[in-house]
């Protein structure tokens, strides 16, 4: 602990507010209390008491400030914007932190328009969600327009300049506001429809649905019948999973929490006139320690807001310390008064009860998926230690493969995984540089040679500054070696490691029945077909395949191109360069214009013709003696 820090906790208030916990000029953790001096000075004495969290922060803090406040709802409210502010690491957040969008529908327009909104505004319109997703918001929309005709377009309307109708009004699904064919009043009645649908009351659409449906029904038209049959589950869906607002007298919002591993679920249900009309989870990351009570107070604060209200009644399945302070927020939130309960008999605890079915029912699927995913990483990789004879279980895997076309623009990939899972970030393309036609095993000695080699030279240099050798990019060495291919390319890979004096666990994995091959051993070793460290190391072989393969399509491709443009005199090399650079395959250049050519950069209109022409000598033969020639160049070099 710096002096300043110390400084700093003597000359603690006794006075309710909020402090901010930082480490490197960033705030890590936001915190209130109802006696800031009692309150931070906890953090840095009995460590012994606190979490392994809380341990870790204290270790990394390095300076906090504090905000007084006059009250501990004035603390609450400053502690929630904070965190929404900063979103501390070591605070409990709402996963991602998403902008749940809302549908907006401004009532100060004479044509309103159903609009996408990312946040709710004090703007005067009116909203509805948040829903989970994008997709379940252009649903509710599809669903609402293919009922009611309200226009699909969100362009200002001009009333003294109509215009043409569109598609949707010739198939009934827009009145046609734009082209004067409805009134104000009208629309607004259609508009009215659509409010109290998105507010949870959708009996008028379903009603007409039902209609439409019977009709078609009675007129023989299946199809259309079927279609409206489909509309009308699609409404029940979305009534049942969204999270529509509504002002009726019987509203209820349940929330229960269950750890899950890491982390903490959280169920929302919504209940509006005694029918549930939502249930959507949560998850809050790295809160499996936290006290229920904390987590479900973190979980609303972040939550709601006044563009999300809570209902009249909400039911917690845990206590909470600030419960009264809590209720008051939430009811200076809502506008109107909001009841915090924690049932413990009756029909709502019976709710909360099915809160946490529904949670104890997704903790099993995540667990469940939790494990069948360690048994695909972990699990494959200590299986194929021991089929290994290795001491430890490998961390990092590299996988190589060689690519090339009869010897021709010859390359090598390297893929990597960790734990068991592939680091995209950290594949490699090696260029063949010293190796004259198709030689895999000279290739595969090079690359080994060239990748340890920078390895080496620069973990020395990050062990010299007292840096991680794992964050560089060649010196976070492998511990184990795939080379795709037979016992010639191994013991080529084995060489070049033994001739730098780097000794790395390897082995081959032949093509033809997935044996694996080990240096120093004739008899191979073939691993049952369903299992997991098979499957792995077939995802690494195959990753290693691709990777190559694609690289060499690449190179040859600009080989082509640039092999034809060699050919054309005047071309130099800068702009086949730039030329090369701005299409990149053979057909989009035969396929340019003039025009489009000229646009790859320093080539021009005279030197774009003089490529235009060589590429379609048809057309070229046929030019006027006007086209003039371009300046006469030496050996193919730009001017």
């Amino acid at each position: 602990m710096n002096e300043q820090l110390e400084w700093k906790i003597k000359t603690l208030p006794d006075s309710p507010g909020c402090y901010l916990m930082k480490a490197g000029g960033q705030v890590i953790y936001v915190g209130k209390a109802k006696n800031l001096k009692n309150r931070v000075r906890q953090y840095f004495h009995a460590s012994s008491n606190h979490t392994p969290k809380v341990r870790a922060m204290v270790e990394k803090i390095e300076d906090f400030d504090i905000v007084l406040v006059d009250g501990e709802l004035e603390a609450l409210i400053l502690e929630c914007n904070l965190i929404k502010k900063y979103m501390p690491r070591y605070n409990i957040l709402l996963k991602d932190d998403k902008h749940y969008p809302f549908i907006r529908i401004d009532l100060n327009e004479p044509f309103p328009a159903i609009r996408i909104a990312r946040t709710a505004q004090k703007d005067g319109a009116r909203y509805f969600g948040p829903y989970i997703g994008a997709m379940a918001v252009r649903e509710v929309m599809d669903t609402v327009r293919s009922v009611l005709p309200v226009r699909h377009c969100v362009k200002t309307l001009n009333p003294n300049k109509k215009q043409r109708p569109c598609l949707h009004h010739q198939t009934g699904e827009c009145c046609a506001p734009c082209a004067g064919l409805v009134s104000e009043e009208e629309y607004g009645g259609y508009i009215q429809q659509v409010i109290r649908f998105l507010s949870g009351h959708p009996e008028e659409v379903l009603a007409e649905l039902k209609s439409r449906m019977m009709s078609a029904s009675q007129s023989l038209n299946y199809e259309r019948a079927a279609v409206y049959r489909d509309r009308i589950q699609a409404v029940n869906d979305i009534m049942q999973r969204q999270k529509a607002q509504s002002a009726g007298d019987d509203e209820r919002d349940i929330i229960a929490c269950m750890p899950c591993m890491d982390d903490q679920l959280v169920q929302l249900m919504r209940t509006r006139e005694g029918k549930l009309q939502a249930s959507d989870m949560f998850t809050l990351e790295g809160a499996a320690r936290e006290e229920p009570g904390e987590v479900l107070l973190r979980f609303m604060t972040q939550y709601y807001s006044s563009a999300n209200p809570p209902a009249r009644e909400v039911l917690v399945s845990a206590d909470i310390n600030d419960f009264q302070t809590l209720e008051d927020l939430l009811s200076e939130t809502a506008g109107r008064r909001v009841r915090l309960i924690l049932p413990q008999r009756g029909e709502k605890a019976a709710l909360i009860r099915m809160a946490e079915k529904n949670l104890a029912d997704e903790k099993n699927k995540i667990e469940s998926r939790r494990e069948k995913q360690l048994e695909r990483t972990i699990g494959a990789l200590n299986e194929l230690a021991w089929e290994l004879g290795l001491d430890n279980t490998p961390r990092r895997i590299e996988g190589y493969d060689i690519s090339n076309t009869q010897g021709a623009q010859s390359v090598a990939s390297e893929v990597v995984m960790i734990d068991g899972v592939c680091a995209h970030d950290q594949y490699r393309h090696y260029r063949i540089k010293t190796v004259v036609g198709a030689n895999d095993f000279q290739s595969m000695y090079e690359t080994i040679t060239r990748r340890f080699t920078h390895g080496l030279k620069e973990k020395e240099d990050r062990l010299a500054q007292g840096l991680d050798p794992k964050d560089g990019s060649f010196s976070d060495l492998p511990d184990l070696l795939l080379i795709d291919g037979g016992r010639g390319q191994l013991n080529m890979a084995i060489k070049a490691m033994q001739d730098i004096g780097v000794s790395v666990p390897a082995f081959g994995l032949a093509e033809r029945v997935d044996e694996i091959v080990l240096p120093d051993q004739e008899d191979t070793i073939f691993l049952d077909r369903h299992s997991p460290a098979l499957h792995l190391i077939e995802r690494l072989r195959d990753e290693a395949h691709r990777f190559a393969i694609t690289h060499h399509r690449k190179l040859r491709t600009s080989h082509s191109i640039a092999s034809r443009l060699e050919q054309i005199p005047g071309i130099g090399p800068k702009r086949r360069k730039a030329v090369l650079t701005h299409f990149k395959t053979v057909e989009q250049l035969n396929s340019a214009s003039i025009d489009e050519i000229a646009k790859a950069d320093g080539v021009g209109e005279k030197y774009a013709r003089l490529i235009y022409d060589f590429l379609h000598p048809a057309e070229a033969n046929g030019n006027t003696a006007k086209d003039e020639a371009p300046g006469k160049q030496t050996d193919g070099a730009d001017e």
